[in-house]
């Protein structure tokens, strides 16, 4: 029988799995997630370890699990993963790709869709009883999106999606720049691959879909803002310190773009402050995109196969390292 642990509470036939594996699994006793000071406790007994991307597993947490064998992160990046000190110890560590892609692509859609059409502000409009009379240059007027152009800056899995969203549901033209260019996307779709500074002068929006690493930091600061249409529109569900987000408030508040909407922030949970003080064309959302009901289930059923692998002397299904 292994310890495993889990950061935070399992959907009852996950958690089921693992004690039909004969597996010793412990949860949080509540629905708040391990605390870190409980995960230094724990950890020397425990063989598995499920966590998500708010958790930090640096190399004191990798050296405390003395009997470690497996790391499971419940997502797609796994940046909160020393993975490094985890080869070093023959820890694997792997993530959940693909099951969260669709659900990711429709968030950043779906804030796409929001700002451009002043969405929020249009809802408490009418929740505060302002209803503006219907004239041709009434207040909250929006941005077309059908026909405009689309920068996807990240052709991955879920830029991919994206991209086909906008080009088949909206006829719009899709730029990309990504690491390698894509031949199969440019021939589905009819994207152009293209360098950043082009992507961000010619696109009506720009979805940001790379990794968060060193060379993605600030990706996007003053400066690719000012190359972006002053009409122009960012979105964000890659990872928040891909844009720097000082900069990003200076833009939208002195007009260099449209509007912004971010699903992600650089010090979650903690948003810029003049972030939060812009009312108009900025959409904030709490890092939901792959907040579903059917994908969040899909990505913990990949990780328990993880670790129900590794813990049988079976290679992981998704490997990082």
């Amino acid at each position: 029988m292994a310890q495993v642990l889990s950061t935070t509470p399992l959907f009852p036939d996950q958690a089921e799995r693992m004690a039909a594996a004969s597996h010793e699994l412990q949860t949080p006793s509540g629905d708040e997630p391990m605390t870190r000071q409980e995960l230094l406790h724990q950890l020397p007994e425990a063989e598995g370890l499920l966590c998500l991307l708010s958790d930090r597993i640096d190399e004191e947490l990798l050296r405390t699990g003395t009997s470690l064998k497996v790391v499971a992160n419940v997502a797609v990046g796994y940046e909160n993963v020393d993975v490094e000190v985890a080869r070093e110890l023959g820890i694997a560590v792997t993530n959940t790709p693909d099951v969260l892609t669709e659900a990711t692509a429709d968030q950043a859609f779906a804030l796409l869709l929001a700002v451009a059409r002043r969405v929020p502000e249009a809802d408490r409009a009418v929740r505060e009883g302002r209803f503006p009379p219907w004239r041709l240059e009434q207040d909250l007027l929006g941005a077309d999106v059908s026909c405009k152009t689309l920068g996807v800056v990240g052709m991955g899995r879920i830029g991919a999606a994206v991209a086909r969203r906008g080009r088949n549901g909206f006829g719009m033209r899709v730029l990309y720049a990504s690491r390698s260019r894509k031949g199969d996307i440019e021939r589905e779709l009819r994207a152009e691959f293209v360098p950043l500074d082009r992507l961000l002068a010619e696109s009506d929006f720009v979805s940001l879909h790379v990794p968060g690493t060193a060379e993605t930091r600030h990706l996007i600061d003053a400066t690719a803002l000012a190359r972006m249409k002053p009409a122009a529109f960012l979105i964000n569900v890659a990872r928040g310190p891909v844009v720097d987000e000082a900069a990003l408030a200076d833009a939208l508040e002195s007009g260099v773009i449209a509007g912004a909407g971010l699903d992600v922030f650089e010090e979650e949970p903690t948003v810029h402050p003049k972030l939060l003080e812009l009312k108009e064309r900025v959409v904030l959302a709490p890092h939901l995109g792959s907040a579903t009901r059917a994908t969040r289930y899909a990505m913990v059923r990949l990780a328990v196969d993880n670790v129900l692998a590794v813990l049988a002397g079976q290679p992981p299904l998704t490997p990082v390292n």
